[in-house]
């Protein structure tokens, strides 16, 4: 199985790879020869070269532990979280599961296992422009050590192997939970094939956030102080490209696959998942691909650069020595809280949902998990005032900041509980917008049904929106609140609320591995009714027999199928709720990355603030310029999915066989993955590639313009990426409820849901979701870029930074022209 993808990533991606290497490579080297011919012996270091970690045992708490020694604590909470989340893959590996299913599942691993080491090639691949950039700005212009060079760069790919290794991680418990809980479907019993799933997801929300503290802890308690501030920079590119490129290249994926096998119950009439079709394998690996490497990927990268962002914000901001290591040491030790209130929350809501639904023989399976997150959200809005009282009762004599702190956090741990609600309005089952959807079907076909769509899409940007931008007022009316000395957070640090949106960012990650947890519920789900199909359990010779003797099961194969089927709506409408809070973050948690950059090019906001206004016309050039990156953003992965789709529709007509056999030839199978796989990666080539080079051509441009360029894309991004999640998930659900409750299968207005469906797959699982990371990924690496652009400057003068920017821009839009015209489809035989 791996030889033959790995033959097929050689065949159909190395030319396109060779071209693409050849156009980073000429700019990355005119790039290098002007930074070498130009450097200072000496430069003076800014922004994030400039970051030092102070002291942290200078500062006791508790009575009298050390800052450090306080935090140290928090790496054996750590290695609990690892434990916590392996004992629960050891008890998911060893559940009963019949062989037929088990089968199914570890093909679809293997292949999950083949397409990750090819992407994982890919990544380092991906990791030599950024190196090539850390190399440039700190060994070249800046001048530090070779050591200290290679400690930064070592930091970037740990940080993308913390994203690859949780994203692996993530796969294989997946793998083991599709097909058991398939198998607890067949005992008849709701309550099992709900909590296997989030047993997996829990299982992976406490490795991810486990893992990504450890790491981020390991940096601040064990690295030089003057090495750590850009060891965390390069950590946060590191694990932000990887989410990126894992986030992209398996959404394409998931999504070529996923239309491909569903326009088959159209065409020809079958089942979801018939084993006669080719394409149903590859939506298998695809449902892995997208929905659980990319997720977990995202949300490793998600929790390490918000923390980045902060550590950044109060080295930059904060001036007192003292209050530096107090909030330090208060936001990691708030992360650790964070893992506990997760945990607590998880199995009190174990307990309730046991006594509710043990032997219940009907469920509703969305009310536990929802029950989940508001209880995760209660828990640890009370920890984060309790522990904030006890770890920051004083902060320069002021003992009324620590529940301002608490405060602004809550406010996003409150948004992280409310913003699923207001997604179910807009995708759940339930929710009168998804049966509009439906309603609107009936009538009118796909076109109404995809015009309803659009309208849940857009209303959920609203609503979303004012819930957010509420949410962030509050964090910002809290630093106005003065003592009775007028003394409030402006006095112990620069520019406050752009503090206060930073914690609010964190405070929607507060329910860190209970939002991956009910994220990763959707792929279990998808998974398991595939595996049931695919297992042909139902035409095992004397199965029933079997069963009764093996497992004392006597089962009911269409109450099976149902259940499942119901669950994956549940599935559905929880993935759709982790999105928004994750792209909130970006949004909110670049506003805090952006301040550091404006710190250095205003030199603490002492010079050049009048170019932070619509009056400096780089500026508003800028504002505009972030808007159409976006909209070519979504283009360009959309029509990655639409030519490789067509393909993959392409084979399977031709090769599909309905009559005279059980299920699709493995060499078929193979096809359809070898086509996922192709598209996947030219079209992630040509979008990464066209960032890179884009954030570079605009920082090197103007700086403010690259400032007005950074916060449009997070506010375009934003609003495009909850548009496009919950119109997606809406189209999805409005299917399943002509499925399940409806019973109308193979009837128009199936086929009008299923057309309204994969006009969704790409919004709200590829283009939506991808956004996240993209805009991090260019923030971060924003903060090298223009400080490079800077340096050049001062040493050179303009004429030079401004002929880089026009090579960069050149070759980013070289491929941004490929990202549409070179993924066309052919239809004179050249693929």
């Amino acid at each position: 199985m791996r030889t033959w993808l790995q033959n097929a990533w050689s065949h159909c991606s190395s030319e396109t790879l060779n071209r693409s290497a050849k156009f980073g490579a000429a700019a990355i080297a005119a790039l290098f020869l002007a930074s070498g011919a130009f450097a200072h012996p000496e430069s003076e270091a800014g922004g994030e070269a400039n970051l030092k970690l102070p002291d942290l045992s200078s500062v006791h708490f508790l009575g009298g532990i050390d800052g450090h020694k306080l935090l140290l604590w928090g790496i054996l909470i750590c290695v609990l979280g690892l434990l916590f989340g392996l004992t629960i893959y050891t008890r998911l590996k060893n559940l009963p599961v019949h062989r037929s299913m088990r089968e199914i599942s570890e093909l679809i691993y293997e292949t999950c296992k083949t397409y990750l080491i090819t992407q994982g090639k890919f990544l380092l691949i991906l990791e030599i422009f950024i190196a090539v950039v850390i190399v440039l700005y700190f060994g070249v212009l800046l001048k530090f050590e070779a050591l200290r060079v290679v400690i930064i760069l070592l930091f970037s790919l740990v940080g993308i192997a913390g994203s690859y290794g949780v994203a692996w991680f993530g796969i294989r418990v997946n793998t083991f939970a599709n097909s058991r809980t398939a198998f607890a479907g067949l005992r008849g019993k709701p309550y099992p094939i709900y909590h296997i799933p989030l047993e997996a997801g829990m299982s992976i929300g406490m490795m991810l956030i486990s893992v990504e503290l450890l790491m981020m802890l390991f940096i601040l308690l064990f690295i030089p102080g003057d090495y750590a501030g850009p060891c965390f920079i390069g950590f946060a590119i590191g694990e932000s490209l990887g989410a990126a490129a894992l986030r992209i290249a398996g959404g394409i994926f998931t999504k070529i696959a996923d239309i491909g096998s569903d326009l088959m119950k159209i065409v020809f009439k079958i089942k979801e998942d018939d084993a006669r079709n080719p394409g149903v394998i590859a939506d298998c690996t695809g449902d892995n691909a997208g929905d659980s490497v990319g997720p977990s990927a995202d949300g490793f990268e998600t929790y390490g650069v918000t923390g980045v962002a902060l550590i950044t914000f109060i080295l930059l901001a904060v001036k007192e020595p003292t209050v530096q290591v107090q909030l330090l040491v208060w936001i990691f030790v708030m992360r650790i809280v964070m893992l506990i209130a997760s945990a607590a929350a998880y199995f009190l809501n174990g307990i309730i949902a046991k006594a509710k639904y043990g032997n219940a023989d009907e469920m509703n399976y969305e009310a536990p998990l929802t029950s989940l997150v508001w209880i995760t959200s209660i828990v640890s809005i009370a920890l984060t005032y309790l522990v904030s009282s006890r770890i920051i009762p004083s902060l320069e004599g002021d003992t009324t900041q620590w529940w301002k702190l608490a405060t602004i956090i809550s406010c996003g741990t409150l948004a992280g509980a409310i913003i699923p609600e207001l997604v179910k309005v807009f995708t759940s089952t339930e929710s009168r917008h998804v049966k509009e959807v439906v309603t609107s079907a009936q009538e009118g076909g796909a076109s109404l049904g995809i015009l309803s769509g659009f309208v849940a899409g857009n209303f959920s940007g609203y609503y979303l929106g004012m819930a957010m931008v509420t949410l962030m007022a509050a964090g910002y009316l809290i630093t106005g609140v003065q003592n009775s000395s007028g003394v409030g957070l402006a006095n112990l640090m620069i520019a406050a609320p752009v503090f206060a949106f930073g914690l609010v960012a964190f405070g929607f990650l507060g329910m860190g591995p209970v939002t991956i947890a009910v994220d990763s519920y959707g792929p279990v789900t998808d998974n398991a009714q595939s595996v049931y199909e695919l297992s042909l359990i139902e035409h095992v010779p004397n199965i029933k027999a079997e069963l009764k003797k093996d497992f004392n099961i006597d089962v009911n194969f269409e109450k099976a199928k149902d259940m499942l089927e119901a669950n994956d709506g549940a599935g559905n409408t929880f993935k759709a709720t982790a999105k928004p809070v994750l792209i909130g973050t970006a949004v909110v948690g670049a506003t805090t990355m952006i301040f550091s950059i404006i710190m250095a090019l205003t030199h603490g906001l002492t010079a050049n603030v009048d170019k932070l206004s619509l009056l400096h016309a780089p500026f508003m050039l800028g504002l505009i310029t972030g808007g159409a990156m976006i909209y070519w953003f979504t283009g360009a992965s959309t029509q990655a999915v639409t030519t490789g789709a067509y393909r993959a529709v392409e084979f399977i007509k031709a090769n599909i066989k309905l009559e005279g056999v059980e299920k699709a030839s493995v060499a078929d199978s193979k096809k359809v993955v070898e086509i996922c796989t192709k598209y996947a990666q030219k079209g992630m080539i040509n979008i990464f590639i066209a960032v890179f080079f884009a954030t570079l051509a605009f920082a090197f441009l103007e700086p403010f313009f690259f400032i007005g360029y950074l916060i449009s894309i997070a506010i375009f991004g934003l609003y495009q990426a909850i548009f496009m999640a919950n119109a997606g998930g809406a189209w999805d659900n409005a299917k399943k409820i002509v499925e399940v409750e409806l019973k109308q299968k193979g009837t128009p207005l199936h086929d009008a849901t299923v057309i309204g469906d994969t006009v969704g797959d790409p919004f709200k699982d590829t283009s939506s979701v991808a956004l996240n990371p993209v805009i991090k990924f260019t923030t971060l690496f924003g903060l090298l870029a223009v400080e490079l652009a800077v340096q050049l400057t001062a040493t050179q003068g303009s004429g030079l930074t401004h002929l880089l920017a026009a090579v960069f821009f050149a070759v980013s839009f070289t491929f941004v022209y490929r990202s549409f015209y070179g993924m066309r489809i052919r239809t004179d035989g050249a693929h």
